[in-house]
């Protein structure tokens, strides 16, 4: 009889690979989810690191294909009246369109049987009709630099351009804002140190890239020679207009974003070829600028009910722009709303947000994360009642232009609730620093097997998208888990699981390139049970066990129950 791995095996084997997609309809496209694809690369690499340069340059992919695309900022920036009522603001609405002549390329590929596209519908061509494709790790550059050209105008956050924010879509208002998010930004930086390693590790590789691209990256680092010392201004205090120097760059950037996109409804086909050390060097560079925009968004900071400030030690996750000056053009909308473009800006910042939080801490070492989370631990985003993390801290006065969040109570859904996925993401983060006692004093009190099911209100081990906080107005409904939901906070626990028992990487490389591997768990002592298997040695008195790979049993043993 086969096997099921032999089944799943065979059927692999069988399989004939033909990606697809489609576009998220004509509300826009969220900013966070290319982080994803650095969550994904690392799970490989902790299983298969020998496999690294294999993965990033002996395979070439295909490019996904929509009809949707981003507007540019002339055609989406508009004037519009404030809440009020009483004065006119500037607003990014109808983020994405249809455009007309991707939609007549993909209608070539309409399958007359469904009257849908087939597959080849969506995949990126050049003027002669060839498939375009690159090696993953040429791709991941030209997405590097598309969201480095993104970056707003303080250099702080990743715009939210194309009409979404990341996960937390309750914040739907914040793009129309000209918002941008920190979150975003870090994440960029992660996946630009790791471009930046793989070139020095690989010098011996060359990137080739898009001839668009290559014109793109001229034109970025044009803006930044130009820009000069002057990247490195200091915000005084209170001040938030956009420096003009700065303002320039961002403008001059955004414009060749505009017209890279413009210039690739398809590929020229022509390409451009980095060295390493030409990638090491690009990297380097933008690295230092993203730094610099990450301290400019701790010296924006945040701020709590009334605008009161809080410490510049925790990270801020979301800025809006306001436009202070800007120039009517002689085109309008679909709702009559006037274009126009922006000449000034204003930067505006919000309340915290654990999000900020845990992603920063990714790219602290210990000392550092250890300093912010206990300033964490004494703002508004601990709720001292149930001893967990809320999503946010207290949203009170802030403009409902955020979105449908100020709608809630506060204490529920994304109004300051315990966000679950959000807070297990911020407790991985914890250990993954190897601050073990504080992850086990967390653990304890917001991890759902130590909490009161009674007054969760359902089975511990099924997850909710939140926790109602102590801010809830009924005190009946703090602590109760609200709406079953198993993707989020049980992707995060697993991770946790993982680290607790296995340790970061399993398998890794030694000094002479060789393969080992490697358990380095993080358990605490009272989870350790007295052992009863009678063969075990006299002095492994205690132990704790688990499965690796559903069939391998381990177990670590110890004469006294102890941290290990």
């Amino acid at each position: 009889m086969t096997s099921l791995s032999a089944l799943i095996d065979d059927v692999a084997a069988s399989s004939k690979v033909s990606p697809a997609a489609v576009s998220e309809g004509d509300d826009g496209f969220s900013a966070d989810h290319f982080s994803y694809i650095m969550d994904l690369l690392h799970a490989y690499l902790e299983v298969y690191p020998d496999k690294e340069e294999h993965l990033l340059f002996n395979q070439n992919l295909t490019y996904y294909y929509s009809s949707r695309v981003v507007a540019p900022r002339k055609s989406k920036y508009v004037l519009s009246k404030s809440y009020s009522g009483l004065s006119h603001h500037i607003r990014q609405l109808d983020a994405t369109y249809e455009d007309t002549e991707r939609l007549q390329l993909m209608q070539q590929f309409i399958n007359p049987g469904s009257g849908w596209y087939n597959n080849e519908a969506t995949v990126q061509r050049d003027v002669n009709g060839r498939i375009f494709k690159s090696s993953p790790i040429e791709k991941l550059f030209l997405l590097a630099t598309i969201k480095f050209a993104t970056r707003d105008p303080y250099g702080a956050g990743i715009e939210y351009e194309a009409g979404k924010p990341g996960w937390n879509e309750a914040l739907n208002g914040l793009a129309s804002m000209v918002g941008s998010g920190v979150v975003e930004l870090l994440e960029l930086k992660i996946l630009m140190k790791y471009i930046n390693n793989v070139a020095l590790k690989f010098s011996h590789r060359t990137f080739v890239v898009p001839e668009e691209l290559a014109v793109l990256i001229g034109k970025i680092t044009a803006a930044l020679d130009e820009l000069g010392d002057e990247e490195h201004t200091n915000l005084r205090s209170g001040e938030r207009k956009v420096p003009h120097a700065l303002f320039l760059y961002w403008d001059a950037v955004a414009t060749a974003r505009e017209e890279y996109r413009a210039d690739v409804t398809l590929f020229s086909g022509e390409t451009k070829e980095y060295s390493s050390e030409e990638i090491v060097e690009l990297t380097k560079r933008w690295l230092h600028e993203i730094d610099l925009g990450i301290a400019r968004a701790h010296a924006i900071g945040s701020h709590g009910h009334e605008k009161k400030e809080v410490s510049s030690i925790i990270t801020p996750t979301y800025f809006s722009y306001n436009v202070t000056r800007w120039e009517e053009t002689k085109n309008h909308n679909k709702d009559g709303h006037k274009f126009v473009i922006a000449k000034e800006m204003v930067v505006s910042k919000f309340p915290l947000f654990l999000d900020g939080v845990s992603h920063i801490m990714k790219t602290m070492d210990k000392a550092q994360a250890l300093n912010l989370y206990e300033t964490v631990k004494q703002s508004g985003l601990r709720d001292k009642g149930l001893n967990m993390y809320t999503v946010s801290s207290t949203l009170a006065g802030q403009s409902y232009d955020m979105g449908r969040m100020m709608g809630f109570a506060p204490g529920w859904l994304e109004n300051q609730s315990v966000w679950m996925s959000q807070s297990y993401k911020y407790y991985l983060e914890l250990i993954k620093k190897g601050m073990f006692d504080q992850f086990v004093e967390e653990m304890l009190s917001g991890m759902l097997p130590f909490i009161d099911s009674r007054k969760y209100g359902r089975s511990l081990i099924e997850c909710t998208s939140f926790i109602a906080s102590s801010a809830f107005e009924d005190p009946n409904m703090r602590g109760r888990g609200v709406l079953a939901r198993l993707s989020g906070a049980t992707a995060e626990f697993l991770s946790i699981w993982k680290q607790m028992f296995i340790g970061q990487s399993l398998f890794q490389l030694d000094e002479d390139g060789k393969l080992e591997m490697q358990l380095v768990p993080s358990l605490p002592a009272w989870l350790f049970k007295r052992n009863e298997i009678e063969q075990s040695p006299a002095d492994e008195q205690y132990v704790i066990r688990f499965k690796l790979f559903q069939s391998i049993n381990v177990a670590y043993f110890s004469a006294t129950p102890k941290d290990l």
